[in-house]
């Protein structure tokens, strides 16, 4: 038989379940384990076992509330796949509003394309802006929120919210919403020497290739425009970032990325998980040999889209922007956004 009372641990934090309640202190599960047993005296009964699991229930979130922050991931310790980990202590304060001297000249736009990925944003929008304003990087996250009903097009959003970010900002960053830095030595500086990739294929923990671009990369506006931003050809999951490699060597720039990282494949935290999530992989019509040729023509020039709204949100405190876009697709062009 089970023990009623374990003990187990995660995020530094010593935790203990009761007959399946996780998340307890030991003084929390001590205490309520002669009323369980109380209450078992051989024979089990509905209403007593229902009283318990409210009672222990309340208990568990109020301690979890009270002790840890739960806004966003930490390195080590257990975790359920695709669940972000809870940091035990409180976090720490933020730095001095961004009209202090401290920060730097420069304001990012943090753009993240997105669909139905809500668990992920919630992490990901405060976790972004305190990793962030604790380098003193002046930023403002952009949901880019695809409300259509075409195949998600992740190179399209991009060009949108570049073209939506407003003057305020002068360089961009692609995120994806479930990637996060780990490491605080990551540089998210203005990229005036040329694209830097954040997630290089050293440290990223899924992909790679050595011309892999994806993930997090950052460019000054007027390098993207002088890509003519990426190619919108894209619909479904995958290589439009292989894609846009070929237009930024195409413009005579050279992909920087991090040097003297030393955490490796834990440099980042990947919220992703694709049991529960699948990505839209599928190739239609003549896509398959489309995928792999160079859009020499589209890009920024042409994205064709409407903002259906434009929402100022705080998740848990931070800032953020979204903005419910609706692309267009020519299907004689690219009869592959739909699924026909």
């Amino acid at each position: 038989m089970r023990p009623v009372a374990e003990r187990a641990s995660g995020g530094g934090c010593e935790y203990w379940e009761l007959w399946g309640i996780k998340g307890l202190t030991p003084a929390v599960a001590l205490a309520l384990s002669p009323l369980l047993l109380g209450l078992l005296p051989g024979r089990f009964s509905v209403f007593p076992l229902f009283f318990l699991a409210l009672l222990l229930g309340f208990a568990s979130l109020l301690w979890l509330q009270l002790s840890c922050s739960g806004e966003g991931p930490v390195a080590g310790g257990a975790q359920s796949p695709g669940v972000p980990r809870q940091p035990c202590p409180p976090p720490a304060p933020l730095p001095p509003p961004e009209d202090e001297p401290s920060w730097g000249p420069h304001r990012l736009a943090l753009l993240v394309p997105f669909r139905e990925r809500f668990e992920e944003l919630l992490a990901f929008v405060p976790y972004m802006h305190r990793f962030l304003s604790k380098k003193r990087i002046r930023h403002h996250i952009f949901i880019l929120n695809q409300v259509d009903h075409f195949r998600f097009n992740r190179a399209s959003l991009i060009n949108v919210g570049f073209l939506e970010s407003g003057n305020d900002t002068d360089y961009i960053a692609m995120h994806d919403v479930d990637l996060l830095p780990l490491n605080e030595q990551l540089d998210y500086s203005f990229p005036e020497a040329g694209p830097f990739h954040v997630a290089s294929p050293e440290l990223h923990p899924l992909y790679h290739y050595k011309t892999y671009v994806g993930g997090i990369l950052l460019l000054t506006k007027q390098h993207y425009e002088l890509c003519n931003g990426m190619s919108n050809r894209f619909w479904g999951w995958g290589r439009e970032d292989d894609e846009f490699y070929r237009r930024i060597k195409g413009a005579g720039l050279q992909v920087r990325r991090p040097s003297g990282i030393t955490t490796g494949y834990e440099t980042f935290q990947h919220l992703h998980d694709p049991a529960w999530r699948k990505r839209d992989q599928k190739r239609i019509a003549a896509q398959k040999q489309e995928q792999f040729k160079v859009d020499r023509e589209g890009g920024l020039n042409n994205v064709r889209y409407r903002i259906e709204s434009r929402t100022a949100l705080s998740v848990a405190g931070a800032p953020c922007t979204v903005l419910n876009i609706l692309l267009d697709c020519d299907t004689d062009e690219t009869p592959w956004c739909t699924f026909g």
